[in-house]
């Protein structure tokens, strides 16, 4: 008899223990996930029993990553944010001239030449358009890994000359002369079509940071396991505290505000070349001018009787 009610006690002991016990894990892990939905710092540093510890620790753990994933959804938020506002600033100079030539079209007493002119300078603003829209959606593609980006040893020679032939109408009409040193030609790792785009704009860009009569330069110079190519300009130059923000996405200096661009072409160029496991730099002087080098990983070593065309 006296067995019986030790036992008894003794059960009543153990389930009412396991219904405090339960309470308290289930009061624990209802503040945890308050904390977690309020996104408040969890303190473990208290708890000590084995499988509870351990389960405390799994949603600490949960925590932490829905915070990164809220952070990087934030991150995202705002560059989307700066990216519409930029997109914005971009085209509006482009809309509000073709506004303005398109009043001007409409006149019924404009003279023939003064159409024309008018044509000529609708038709600038629309290759501006194009080209403004073209290099944003390039850059968002890129940018989010959206383009399937095959690169392979090819000759750089044809490369350099399919962007030489881009942008040498610009240079003759600005009277510039082009001074190529004599290189041998050689596989780099690149694709083509993206890196004529590469030097089209830093071409364009010498071209138009440097006066009428100026001159431009390239330069080929081969190394162990990279070659470089060297486009310079005695153009206006850069000044030393703005070589870092050049690279930036539609980053553009006060000084050359006056000068028609759009900010773009630098930082595309910097997402094409990481795409080909190349690089970028640049030296300038300002109101000396400006070289920027692109590094293109060598090919096997392999010499221009085997380059593909």
């Amino acid at each position: 008899m006296v067995i019986n009610i030790i036992f008894a006690v003794l059960l009543c002991f153990t389930v009412s223990f396991g219904i405090y016990r339960n309470r308290k894990t289930y009061r624990l892990m209802d503040k945890l996930l308050d904390c977690v939905l309020s996104q408040e710092k969890i303190e473990i540093s208290d708890i000590k029993e084995g499988e509870l510890s351990a389960l405390v620790h799994k949603i600490h753990r949960i925590q932490e990553v829905l915070g990164k994933q809220i952070e990087k959804a934030e991150k995202e938020k705002e560059q989307v944010k700066s990216l519409v506002s930029n997109m914005s600033h971009q085209l509006k100079t482009p809309l509000a001239n073709l506004s303005v030539y398109t009043d001007i079209l409409s006149s019924r007493e404009l003279e023939e030449k003064k159409k024309e002119e008018a044509t000529e300078k609708i038709k600038k603003q629309i290759d501006k358009l194009d080209w403004i829209i073209g290099s944003l959606s390039k850059m968002v593609k890129l940018e989010q890994d959206v383009i399937a980006f095959d690169a392979e040893g090819i000759s750089i020679r044809k490369t350099i000359l399919d962007a030489i032939d881009t942008v040498y109408e610009k240079m003759e009409k600005k009277e510039i002369t082009l001074a190529a040193e004599p290189y041998e030609d050689i596989l780099l790792y690149h694709n083509r079509k993206w890196t004529v785009e590469v030097f089209v704009n830093l071409l364009e860009n010498a071209v138009k940071y440097t006066d009428r009569g100026g001159v431009i330069q390239i330069k080929v110079c081969p190394y162990e396991m990279y070659t470089e190519i060297q486009i310079a300009d005695n153009g206006c130059g850069i000044h030393e505290e703005e070589i870092t923000e050049i690279f930036k996405r539609f980053y553009r200096s006060r000084e050359v505000e006056h000068i028609e661009g759009s900010g773009i072409g630098l930082y595309l160029s910097k997402l094409i070349l990481k795409k080909e496991k190349g690089y970028l730099v640049v030296k300038s002087v300002y109101g000396e001018g400006s070289c920027f080098s692109v590094f293109l990983q060598n090919f096997r070593g392999e010499s221009l009787q085997n380059c593909k065309n």
